[in-house]
Formats: structure tokens, C-alpha cells, sequence
């Protein structure tokens, strides 16, 4: 169970499913966008069906990238963070493991809360190059988006969807503006509107406002589009 600090003060242990109180100075979302639960519950029969299509498709895929990630470096195969997910509410999102056993996470905080405070306005929303806490088959995994694989047991389970943003850690919610919480409005996903619209090419606020633009014009059409452009955004983007 993770303790977790919201808006200098700490919060106690926050179970899977708990909600993150609102981080001072973080008013309720200022933009509030109501989608049918009709449409939501198609959303998720979709995720359903394609979750489970894909798990048994790639199932041979899935054993070998967690028969050879320990074989390269020590440790489990799989590794699972806290994550924000629709609604506010945590979760243990998974994903294989692709840095070196217990890597500390300071530089990618680091990394991240510099560009979300503006630090480095024009970067692109890239990951950190050149990182050591990277292993030989982490680097590979990364390259083709199959760390992210196991998060189709996410979607299963239903903390997560195929399409929307990307759910944040604690730390990058806790520099969230109070306009980035809409993003909670809809199912965090494992691809979104940004990695089709440029990907590492846009910068970190862009990637932002392109997660609230999709909350915002969000239609299983939408959904269609972006899956259906996401393989070649893999291909041509490199890594996520």
C-alpha cells in the first residue's frame, strides 16, 4: 500500500481504487465534459472484446519477452507502478520491466517536472536519452511499445481503456493546472491522440492539450481512428 503526498501534506496509505484528493490549488476541473454511459459502456465492451482478442493473439509474443527480460538482467519480468486512473482513482498499471532492478525513479521525475513547470517549454515530450538505468532488451521493448503489452490485463480488469490519455504517476499529478484534470473525465488508455499526432515530436504542454482535446471530441469513431493509426505511429515515432 503507497503513502502519498498530495499538496505538501501526506495523505496516508491509498489502496488500488482509492481516490487522490485534490492537490492544493487544484479547484475542481474548470471545463467539465459529460459523455452518455451508453456510449461509455460501448467504449468499454470494444476494449473488452479487442483486450481479450489481442491477449490470446500475442499470447506466444507475451512468454517470450518474459522468458528472456531475466535473462538479461535480474529481477521479475514484470513490473507495476501507481497510476491515476478515470475518476481519479489508483491503480497498479503493468508493464515488462525494462530498466535495471530497483532503478530509483529521481531522474525521470526530475526530467518530467521540468517540463511541466516550464523549465524546457519547446522540448519534445520525449523520454530521457542515454539512460542508464535502461537494460539491453528494456532498450529494444521500449522501441516497440511491447513493455506496454501487459497492460491489456488493465484494460480486462477495466482500470484502463485501449484509447485515452496515458494515466499519470503521482508526482506528475501533483503539478497538474486545475484545466489538466479534465483528462480524468474519460478511461485512461494505452495509446491516445498525441502518439498519432507526432508523438516524441510535440512538446510536453502540447501532448496536454492534446489529451483534453480528445476528452473533449472523444466518440468510439475517434477510438477506431486512433487504433487503427497507432501501429504506424509505433513504426515511424520509435519509441513512446
Amino acid at each position: 500500500m503507497k503513502r502519498a503526498a498530495v499538496g505538501g501534506a501526506d495523505c496516508g496509505p491509498l489502496p488500488s481504487g482509492a481516490e487522490v484528493p485534490p492537490s492544493i490549488g487544484h479547484a475542481d476541473t474548470p471545463y467539465r465534459v459529460h459523455h452518455s454511459s451508453s456510449a461509455l459502456f460501448l467504449k468499454r465492451c470494444m476494449d473488452l472484446c479487442l483486450a481479450i482478442v489481442l491477449l490470446l493473439v500475442l499470447s506466444p509474443l507475451l512468454a517470450l519477452v518474459a522468458l528472456i527480460i531475466p535473462l538479461d538482467s535480474a529481477g521479475p519480468a514484470l513490473y507495476r507502478q501507481t497510476r491515476i486512473g478515470k475518476g481519479r482513482r489508483l491503480f497498479s498499471m503493468w508493464k515488462f520491466r525494462t530498466m535495471v532492478r530497483d532503478a530509483p525513479e529521481d531522474p525521470h521525475r526530475d526530467f518530467v517536472l521540468a517540463l511541466m513547470r516550464g523549465s524546457e517549454p519547446t522540448r519534445p515530450a520525449s523520454k530521457l536519452v542515454d539512460d542508464p538505468r535502461i537494460t539491453r532488451v528494456g532498450r529494444w521493448l521500449r522501441r516497440t511499445s511491447f513493455d506496454e503489452l501487459p497492460q491489456l490485463f488493465n484494460v480486462v480488469r477495466g482500470e484502463m481503456s485501449l484509447i485515452g490519455p496515458r494515466p499519470p504517476l503521482l508526482y506528475e499529478y501533483e503539478a497538474y493546472q486545475p484545466w489538466q484534470l479534465e483528462r480524468f473525465e474519460i478511461p485512461q488508455g494505452m495509446t491516445g491522440l498525441w502518439q498519432v499526432s507526432g508523438r516524441n515530436r510535440v512538446t510536453h504542454h502540447r501532448m496536454l492539450e492534446l489529451d483534453i482535446e480528445y476528452v473533449r471530441r472523444w466518440s468510439l469513431w475517434l477510438d477506431v481512428t486512433i487504433l487503427l493509426r497507432t501501429p504506424r505511429a509505433v513504426v515511424i515515432d520509435g519509441e513512446w
